[in-house]
């Protein structure tokens, strides 16, 4: 009972490998199909910052590239086009986007809701598919913000320290000008007295 197992343990594995040698040979001869880089799936933006959705596609023949945009808010189409043909942009982005030919868009002016999941799908004419998904974050610009009040606030500390100074000096000025007016004035008034008292 051992051997025939055994023989026929020995004919699956020649099977399997035949039908590996021929599967790889069929996929040679079609069409390589699509294949899609995503080089940086993750995007950190803030407020009114453009960004650049990268990617990079390769295929035999002509392909269609597709980009969505999902968020709470629900699933925009964003453009489609045909590599070497038309562009189609939704009226949404219309002013904000620009498409590139290795299929990458510039998205302008990011606000808070274009925060979320960015879908791209290349199709190949013959059918064949990638995509490719990019996750925006995007995030006010509150330490913009903070170092905009520091910097005023040490702006006006200064400014105030400069007028207390100023000030001060002002202030002793004054006073040194006042006791002089004074001792000049009691000086004269004793040589008033003085002459005074000389002609009587």
């Amino acid at each position: 009972l051992m051997r025939p197992l055994q023989g026929c343990r020995g004919r699956g594995v020649v099977v399997g490998t035949v039908t590996l040698c021929l599967a790889a040979g069929w996929a040679l001869q079609t069409p390589a199909g699509v294949s899609l880089l995503v080089p940086q799936p993750n995007i950190n933006a803030t407020v009114a910052q453009n960004i650049l959705l990268s990617v990079e596609y390769s295929c035999q023949g002509v392909a269609t590239i597709e980009w969505k945009h999902v968020s709470s808010w629900g699933t925009t189409s964003i453009v489609e086009w045909r590599s070497g043909n038309y562009v189609n942009i939704s009226t949404v982005y219309k002013d904000r986007v620009t498409a590139f030919e290795n299929g990458s868009i510039l998205l302008r002016n990011v606000g808070m809701r274009d925060a979320g999941y960015y879908f791209v799908t290349v199709t190949e004419e013959h059918g064949t598919n990638a995509y490719g998904t990019i996750i925006v974050n995007v995030y006010e610009i509150i330490y913009e913000d903070l170092h905009f009040v520091a910097v005023l606030f040490a702006f006006l500390a200064a400014v105030s320290a400069i007028l207390i100074c100023f000030m001060w000096l002002c202030n002793k000025s004054l006073h040194l000008f006042q006791k002089k007016t004074t001792h000049k004035l009691t000086a004269s008034t004793t040589e008033e007295i003085e002459l005074e008292n000389i002609e009587c």
